[in-house]
């Protein structure tokens, strides 16, 4: 086998580990998340898993890097769309982030989980999860702008804090949906949101 053949597999080993890890942490938390049930559950050597991962904690925060680049993929495709207003690629993205959970089996959403989980007790998390959230906030204000520009939100209006508040408000929907198991209190949430925003631009 040569280098190529080897790194190739290395790789695929460790995207198995994230992709597996992710679906522990979202059904069981970062507590409940066994490295021997992580193991067993993708074939791999528990040498192969340290030479990829310093530790448990390492591995999940490299999890929560992966599950970035996912939600950074769904932004990039609803918010970029040239033929939808901007509140309404807003709106899709949190659409398509429901869909995704509700196939999930409403598990909501991985950052707001662990957020909830850790974020009193673990500073590196802490420090995390606020770190991807803000990242995702960030990309709705250039929409927002937007929207205030075309007259559909008050010319006075806080983008950056409008943004703030519709991701506040959808992970403590994303919460309800888990504890419910359905996607009711998402589509609820953004029924609410979306209807207030648009009001007050009228």
């Amino acid at each position: 086998m040569g280098r190529h053949d080897e790194r190739n597999m290395s790789k695929d080993t460790r995207e198995r580990l994230l992709a597996a890890g992710l679906q522990m942490l979202l059904e069981r938390g970062y507590n409940g998340l066994g490295i021997q049930d992580l193991l067993a559950d993708t074939g791999t050597p528990k040498g192969s898993f340290y030479h990829h991962f310093a530790s448990k904690e390492a591995f999940a925060l490299q999890v929560v890097d992966r599950y970035m680049e996912e939600v950074h993929r769904g932004l990039d495709h609803t918010l970029a769309d040239p033929d939808r207003a901007p509140l309404d690629r807003v709106r899709d993205f949190f659409e398509l982030s429901a869909e995704k959970y509700r196939s999930e089996g409403n598990l909501g959403c991985l950052l707001g989980g662990l957020g909830q989980e850790l974020s009193g007790i673990n500073e590196h998390f802490r420090l995390k999860i606020d770190e991807c959230l803000s990242a995702i906030a960030e990309r709705f204000v250039a929409c927002f702008d937007e929207a205030r520009a075309r007259g559909d939100l008050n010319p006075e209006a806080d983008s950056r804090a409008l943004a703030n508040r519709l991701l506040d408000c959808w992970e403590g929907a994303a919460l309800r949906s888990r504890l419910w198991r359905s996607p009711a209190p998402l589509i609820d949430m953004l029924d609410f949101y979306f209807g207030q925003v648009a009001s007050a631009g009228r």
